[in-house]
């Protein structure tokens, strides 16, 4: 699925998830298998859990909180939502 910033992002119902100094682990419930997310992949997790959010929406509020530049978020941002949704913790609707 391409990935546009009106995609709307919300978790998938087959994942449990715990946060540990500031990382989350995220467990697949049907495959078993464990995803480990960094610091700024556990804020987007965050956002998340809050409900439903755009890719725009998820991308604003890491720019708003990390020193990173545009291309650099955005391409970021993309990758782990695709990474998440192949692990199946993620759902993708336009």
């Amino acid at each position: 699925m391409t990935l546009r910033d009106e995609s709307r992002i919300t978790l998938s119902g087959e994942q449990v998830s715990a946060e540990l100094d500031g990382e989350a682990v995220v467990l697949n419930l049907r495959e078993g298998v464990y995803f480990g997310l960094n610091p700024v992949g556990t804020r987007v997790w965050s956002l998340l859990k809050e409900g439903p959010k755009s890719v725009w929406e998820l991308r604003q509020a890491i720019l708003d909180e990390y020193d990173v530049a545009f291309q650099q978020c955005d391409e970021d941002l993309r990758s782990l939502l695709t990474s998440l949704d192949e692990h199946g913790l993620i759902v993708i609707s336009d």
